[in-house]
């Protein structure tokens, strides 16, 4: 039973994310998502067959998307069912993990790719803490959160 909920809180708290980093990045450069997977696609296929690829490559980029953010919460949520606090303080420490993997993402990931670089905004930062970091850690309170009865003192 408890690895059904916690299999469950990371698919949910993946697509949350993913979902929140596509409107992120669609507010933030003012395009639709097609670009925006095509370009986390460049960072496996490169840029010009990114843009070439069309619709497959835009499909490819966006079962990366989802498979990144998912990835992200599983880390958080593997680390939530060991660690009370990440539980207890879920809006801080979710906040916390979205600048966490703000700077992952661009300083580690990004350049490992073949996608550009990625210049440091506060919109990104501010996004990820509240688009990506926020709902992974509220889902996996709401998920795991009677795993670790919530004391009356410690709420978020």
């Amino acid at each position: 039973m408890f690895r059904r909920r916690v299999f469950t809180a990371i698919l949910l708290a993946g697509l949350a994310a993913g979902v929140g980093d596509t409107l992120l990045a669609i507010g933030m450069y003012r395009v639709s998502p097609g670009p925006i997977y095509r370009s986390v696609a460049s960072g496996l296929v490169g840029r010009e067959a990114a843009v070439r690829g069309g619709l497959v490559t835009a499909a490819l980029g966006m079962l990366l998307h989802f498979f990144i953010a998912t990835t992200a919460a599983a880390v958080y949520v593997a680390a939530s069912s060991k660690l009370k606090l990440l539980v207890e303080r879920a809006v801080p420490c979710g906040l916390a993990f979205g600048v966490a993997v703000y700077f992952f993402m661009k300083d580690v990931v990004v350049p490992l790719s073949a996608a550009r670089p990625i210049s440091f905004t506060w919109a990104g930062l501010m996004g990820h803490a509240l688009l990506v970091g926020l709902p992974i850690a509220l889902v996996a309170r709401r998920s795991l959160g009677n795993v670790f009865p919530r004391s009356a003192s410690h709420g978020s």
